[in-house]
Parts: C-alpha cells; structure tokens; sequence
C-alpha cells in the first residue's frame, strides 16, 4: 500500500524502540513501594498512556506527584539496565531516510525519560512531542496536532504510526493516517487504517510534495 504524507508521526516505546523488560522492571518495583497489590495493578492499562494517568488510577491524588517522580526517576536510571532499551526492527533504516523536518516522536513519557531512551538507541528527532508538553494525554489528540502544528503540516497529510490502541485512537480523533505495529498487540486489537508487523515492513521516500510511504505487509 502507498501513502502520500507530508509527515510521520512516530510514538516511540513499543514503535521505535523496545523498552519493555525496563517498564515491567520499574513499574512492578514501582507498585511494590506505594503497596499496590497484583491485582490492582493487573487492572491498570499501562501502554501508551502518561505515568501520571495510570498513578492517579491507583493511588490517592495528594500521592501521585511523588510517585510520578518516583517512576521517572526509576525508569530513566534502568535505561542502561539489561535488555532495558532496544531499537525495534526497520526503525533505523526507515529514519535514516526521512529529511529531519518531516518526522517527529510523540510519546506519553516525560521528555527527560524519552530522551534517555532515545539516545539510548541513536535517535534524535529534530521534533519531540512529550508528556510535558501537553494538559491531555493519548487517546486525546492533542499530542499529535501539536507536533503537526510544531512541522507547520495539516493534520490531514500526517501519518501517526501506533502500536498501542490508545494511541490509534488519539490518531484517529486528529484526524490521521495510522499505521499500527503489532509489536505490543495482537493484530485484532488494532484499528488502524493499515497493520503491519513492525517498521521492517514499511518504507519511505521524500518526494517534491513530501513523503511517499510504502507498507509491505
């Protein structure tokens, strides 16, 4: 399938870079500290949503800005842990060909934590969209119409490429093209315009009117 864009819109932990095994680390020492039990955890969706979110879903409100610091500072120390931050297959080679201007990384993490785990694997987007930047997090569309205002691009001509269904979601209300990467779901649990494996699958070419982008799955 062929996709005319004039940016892509990336998340970044579970799209760009694994960071999994680091996540389930922190956040089950994280639950263990505040005396949050497995069950009440189990309860929690913690894919693609801001820390403060899933905190203020489990503990009382004059707790949570501690403990949102607590996990920060928890996750950002486990990025050089063992196996904590991985690049995800396609993710190099599919940046190395996009112009720096016509891409950008939206994640629910700080921007402290997303930056360590960007430099982590070698990426540094020009444009970063982070939890800090905005008053409501995915599904909300707000972080992805601020990074197409940020790029100075319609909404419309933007492609958000997803692995949680949160974030698809939050595409979808801003009025892009997803893609969603079954890296972290099964493909049933995906709405998105196109599926695909990961960014192995998916190729682009800047092109005199933006980019052209070309799935394989």
């Amino acid at each position: 399938m062929k996709i005319q864009a004039e940016a892509l819109l990336f998340d970044n932990d579970g799209t760009l870079l694994s960071s999994m095994e680091s996540v389930i680390r922190c956040w089950t020492r994280w639950a263990q500290e505040y005396g949050i039990t497995a069950e009440e955890f189990a309860r929690v969706e913690l894919h693609g949503r801001p820390a403060a979110e899933i905190a203020a879903d489990l503990l009382p409100a004059d707790v949570v800005p501690g403990a949102v610091a607590r996990i920060e500072q928890l996750e950002v120390e486990d990025v050089s842990g063992p196996g904590g931050v991985v690049p995800l297959p396609g993710t190099a080679q599919l940046l190395a060909s996009l112009p720096a201007d016509r891409w950008a990384v939206v994640t629910s993490a700080t921007r402290r934590l997303a930056e360590a785990r960007l430099e982590r694997v070698g990426i540094t987007p020009k444009t970063l969209i982070a939890a800090d930047d905005v008053t409501r997090g995915k599904p909300d569309p707000e972080p992805f119409l601020l990074a197409a205002r940020r790029l100075g691009v319609d909404p419309a001509r933007c492609v958000v490429f997803e692995d949680a269904p949160a974030g698809l979601q939050a595409g979808r209300a801003a009025g892009m093209t997803t893609v969603a990467l079954a890296t972290t779901h099964i493909r049933s649990e995906l709405t998105a315009d196109v599926v695909v494996t990961d960014l192995s699958a998916v190729s682009a070419q800047a092109t005199e009117y933006g980019v052209e982008i070309v799935t394989a799955d």
